[in-house]
This record gives C-alpha cells, sequence and structure tokens, in this order.
C-alpha cells in the first residue's frame, strides 16, 4: 500500500487524506499532543515538509518531489509500525507556546501545572517577582521548570529527577531557553540529593498511574518510561511520599502544588483530615491540588 502511494499520490491533500484513512484503519491512539487522526496527520506531514505548522491551506495543493513523498510516507508507516507518539518522531513536543526536545527517554509533556504557571498561580502567589525559589520535582523534560522561570522572574529553580536520561534531555531544553543560569539540573529521588534546602514554591507532576491502568495502556503509551509513569497500586506512592516531606523543604507560606490525574477520590479517602485546594484548569477541577506549608500532614 505504501508502495502504491509513493507512485500514484501527489499532493500534499493526497497525502494527507491517505494519512488520516490509514491512521484511523490502524485504529492509533492518541493523547499526546492531538485527539485525532486528522490533527496528528496534518501536524506530522507539515513537520516532515518543513512547513510552518499554522499554515495548512496554502500548501493544500502543492505537488511533492519524489523524495518529499518518500519521506512524508516514512514517518506515517512509523507511526502505525511502531505506535510511536508524534512527539517521538519529530522529536519535539508543544505546550501552550514552548516547544521543547522530546525522545524516548522522556514523556512527552504534557501537564495541567503549565496552564497554572502561565498564570503565574494567581490568586495563591500574590506577587510573581516576590518569588525567589522554586523545586520542580520529577522534572522529566524540565518543561515546567521552564515554564516556572519565566512565570517568576526573580526565581532561582531547582529540577530534580531519579532519572539521569531525563535530565540529559532537561538540560538540552534548558540550554535551548538560555535559562542554565537559573535552572539548576540535579539527579535526586525526590527530596533525597537537596538536603535541607527550602523553597517558596514546589511544583510536581509525578507518576500517577495506577496498576490496574498502567495494565490496560495503549500501545503508544507503553513506549513511554515506566519509571515515569507507574506508581504504585493506587497511583498514590510517589504523592504519598511528596506529602510525607514536602513541609520541611518549603519555607513559612510556601505553596506546594501537585499533578494526580484522576486519583482526586482515593487521595482525599487517604488523607482525609489535609484541606486540599483543587485548582481550576481548562480540563476541570480535579487534577491538581495546592497546599500552604501549614496545611500539610
Amino acid at each position: 500500500m505504501f508502495e502504491q502511494a509513493q507512485t500514484e499520490l501527489r499532493t500534499l491533500r493526497d497525502l494527507l487524506r491517505f494519512a488520516v484513512s490509514r491512521f484511523n484503519e490502524a485504529k492509533l491512539f492518541f493523547g499526546h499532543g492531538a485527539d485525532n487522526a486528522w490533527d496528528e496527520a496534518v501536524y506530522l506531514l507539515l513537520h516532515s515538509l518543513h512547513l510552518p505548522l499554522d499554515r495548512l491551506e496554502p500548501f493544500l495543493d502543492a505537488r511533492l518531489s519524489s523524495d518529499e513523498r518518500a519521506t512524508v510516507l516514512r514517518i506515517v508507516e512509523r507511526r502505525i509500525k511502531e505506535r510511536l507518539p508524534a512527539a517521538y518522531l519529530t522529536n519535539e513536543a508543544w505546550l501552550a507556546e514552548y516547544r521543547f526536545y522530546v525522545d524516548q527517554r522522556v514523556i512527552v509533556p504534557r501537564s495541567f501545572i503549565a496552564e497554572l504557571l502561565r498564570e503565574q498561580l494567581v490568586p495563591w502567589v500574590e506577587d510573581p517577582e516576590e518569588v525567589g525559589s522554586v523545586l520542580d520535582l520529577c522534572t522529566g523534560s524540565g518543561c515546567l521548570a521552564i515554564f516556572a522561570a519565566h512565570a517568576f522572574p526573580q526565581a532561582d529553580v531547582d529540577a530534580v529527577d531519579i532519572s539521569p536520561d531525563a535530565l540529559a534531555v532537561a538540560a538540552r531544553n534548558v540550554a535551548d531557553y538560555d535559562l542554565e543560569s537559573r535552572i539548576r539540573l540535579l539527579e535526586s529521588d525526590l527530596f533525597s540529593g537537596i538536603q535541607d534546602q527550602c523553597y517558596e514554591l514546589i511544583v510536581s507532576n509525578p507518576p500517577y498511574v495506577n496498576a490496574a491502568s498502567m495494565a490496560r495502556l495503549p500501545a503508544e503509551y507503553q513506549r513511554e518510561p515506566v519509571l515515569a509513569l507507574a506508581s504504585g497500586e493506587d497511583g498514590l506512592d510517589l504523592t504519598r511520599a511528596i506529602l510525607a516531606a514536602a513541609r520541611q523543604h518549603l519555607k513559612p507560606h510556601g505553596l506546594l502544588v501537585v499533578e494526580i490525574g484522576h486519583n482526586r477520590d482515593d487521595l482525599e479517602a487517604a488523607f482525609p483530615e489535609t484541606p486540599f485546594i483543587w485548582l481550576d484548569t481548562a480540563a476541570g477541577d480535579q487534577y491538581v491540588f495546592l497546599l500552604h506549608r501549614e496545611e500539610l500532614p
């Protein structure tokens, strides 16, 4: 089928239709940026042809060279056969207007906390200029550390991860944003490597997938590092560890912000006396909690 496409398809419109048909036929899972076959095909084709990602219409009827068709069909075929998320095929992922380098050493960047940092955590942070220190736990690609550095321009940011491979990716992204002087990358199992340092703000998008969900993950998610996804039987192992130790690493009146996916009910059942504040995001108000230092267990 792909050999026939190479000889018979001519325009970007032809190849886009072909890609959407093949993606739907293969029943791919979309959840790493795009949520449907059309958007993912558009992104992959425009990226492969070095065209502006927001300018499809002017190029739809452009005829492609033989080499360009081969390039496009190769990435479409890999997406189907290898079930790789698009971000791993292009080595880039987008959160809002921020672009990040990614490969299979890190999960594809996605976090509700990014939206909150773009808003500088208003109203919980009264003056973003007064935030001087931030810790990003489980930094992965470094995306939230970079968001935090832009949100709080006077802050020094420590970004920690247990994976040296992830930190290598984060280092590339920090360098891309010219933030080496403000973001310090540390290999650490949560707080173990930061000794007695304290921060005004701690943010974390830790692993939070429970065992039952891990067993049912679509193939695309199985291409991501298990270390960055799984968190015990109920998905709360890392969150429990963060709650247990965060107080001693926050300054007075400091804030802890943690993403927990769909685990709100289990978390509130496990910590019935803790007054979690659930932050509103575009996707809902059940995915990210905030606690003041004085409210921590």
